[in-house]
C-alpha cells in the first residue's frame, strides 16, 4: 500500500489507465511479475541442440548521477545507453525494425524517450521501426519491467510477429511521430524480414535515479554466426579483437 501512496504523491500513477505514447498519458498502472531467462553462449546452445529464442548482440548502460530528481528522465543518459549497446553489437541501429521501449505512459517520460531514441535511430527511414511498451499490456512491473520487455521482444523475434502496443490509437500529441523512424503498431502482424539482415530489436529499461540499460536482440538464424565469424576472422586476427554472442534459450 505504501508504494501506491508514494507513487500517487509524485504524480506517477494513472487514475485512468496505461497508454504509453498515447494521447492522455498521465502515469502508469502498477503490475506484478518476474522474469527468468536461460542464457548460454551461442556456440554452446547450438552444440546442445537448444531451442534458441533470440540472440543478444549487444548491451549498453549508463548512470546519470546527480539529476533533477529520481523520476526525471535524462535524455543524455538514455542516448548513451542506447548508442553503447549498438556500438557493442557492432551493428547499425537503422537495421532495427522493433523497439521495445521503457514507455511508462507518463506525460514527460514518453516524450523524452522518443526524442532520445530518435537521436540514435534517426538514420532509419520514416515509419520503419515499430515502437511499443509491454506496460500497455501488463502494467509497470517496477523491478521486473526490464525482464518483461526483454521477454516480449525475444518472443516476437521467435514467432516473427510484431506485437501491438495498446491504447495508443490516438498518439500523444506532444510526440511528432511522422518526424521519427517510429510508428505505433496497434494489431499483431507478421514481422517481415528485411532483405539484407535478420530481424533486430532494441529493448530499453530505465530505473529510478537514472540507471539506463539497452539490449540489442536479433533473431536466431542457423549458421549465421559461423558465417560472420569466417567473414570477420581476418579483421579480428589483425586487431586481436573477437566477437561473441549470447543466446536466449
Amino acid at each position: 500500500a505504501s508504494s501506491f501512496v508514494k507513487f500517487c504523491k509524485i504524480g506517477a500513477l494513472s487514475a485512468t489507465g496505461t497508454r504509453p505514447f498515447g494521447d492522455g498519458a498521465d502515469g502508469f498502472v502498477m503490475g506484478e511479475g518476474a522474469g527468468m531467462f536461460l542464457l548460454k553462449r551461442l556456440a554452446d546452445a547450438e552444440r546442445d541442440g537448444d531451442t534458441i529464442y533470440a540472440v543478444i548482440r549487444g548491451v549498453g548502460a549508463s548512470s546519470d548521477g546527480k539529476g533533477k530528481g529520481i523520476t526525471a528522465p535524462n535524455p543524455i543518459g538514455q542516448v548513451l545507453a542506447i548508442s553503447r549497446a549498438w556500438q557493442n553489437a557492432g551493428l547499425d541501429p537503422a537495421t532495427a525494425t522493433l523497439v521495445e521501449a521503457h514507455g511508462t505512459s507518463t506525460k514527460v517520460g514518453d516524450v523524452v524517450e522518443v526524442e532520445s531514441l530518435t537521436k540514435v535511430f534517426g538514420g532509419a527511414e520514416r515509419g520503419r521501426i515499430a515502437l511499443g511498451s509491454a506496460k500497455s499490456n501488463i502494467g509497470h512491473l517496477k523491478a521486473g519491467a526490464g525482464a518483461a520487455g526483454m521477454f516480449k521482444a525475444a518472443m516476437a523475434l521467435h514467432h516473427k510477429l510484431l506485437p501491438p502496443t495498446l491504447n495508443s490509437e490516438r498518439p500523444n500529441p506532444n510526440i511528432n511521430l511522422p518526424a521519427t523512424p517510429f510508428y505505433l503498431n496497434h494489431e499483431p502482424r507478421e514481422w517481415e524480414r528485411p532483405a539484407n539482415h535478420p530481424r533486430r530489436a532494441g529493448v530499453s529499461a530505465y530505473g529510478f535515479g537514472g540507471t539506463n540499460f539497452h539490449l540489442v536482440l536479433e533473431e536466431y538464424v542457423p549458421g549465421l554466426a559461423e558465417r560472420e565469424r569466417k567473414q570477420y576472422a581476418g579483421a579480428a586476427a589483425g586487431t586481436g579483437a573477437a566477437a561473441s554472442s549470447a543466446s536466449l534459450g
